[in-house]
């Protein structure tokens, strides 16, 4: 976990971002040539997520709901527990930033979801992840 830094920066780091109430969840993405393999229809992107808690009390991330549509319009679901094995506790004033990867079938797609969270009194409530595109290169 982080400080936040000045905004100006992260917008720059991280072109896509969604604000629920006091969590805001930016994400960058970027093609992974070197894993993937166009020839074979596999195509891999790596994504970095950073979840910002602006509120005056800790919150943790309990799981995790994608949703991931390829070119083909086939959309794929994801939900399981926390984010890569952990379940954060993300202080106020303070950021969790994990990364993650996705493959899909096809050279272009989307991902977009959300992440259910409670509070320091045990209430949950979910944040938005904003919707992302995944490019692949053009040919």
């Amino acid at each position: 976990m982080t400080d936040l830094p000045t905004s100006g920066v992260l917008e720059a780091l991280f072109p896509y971002s969604a604000t629920t109430g006091e969590t805001t969840v930016r994400v960058s993405v970027g093609y992974m040539p070197e894993q993937s393999s166009p020839q074979d229809s596999r195509w891999f992107w790596a994504y970095h997520v950073r979840i910002e808690n602006h509120g005056e009390a800790p919150i943790q991330l309990i799981s995790r709901h994608w949703v991931i549509k390829d070119a083909d319009e086939v959309i794929h679901e994801v939900r399981g527990d926390g984010v890569i094995g952990e379940m954060p506790v993300i202080g106020p004033g303070a950021s969790h930033d994990y990364v993650s990867g996705c493959p899909l079938d096809t050279a272009t797609g989307t991902m977009q979801g959300s992440y259910q969270m409670i509070d320091s009194e045990g209430k949950g409530f979910e944040v938005a992840i904003p919707l992302f595109e995944l490019e692949g290169p053009r040919s």
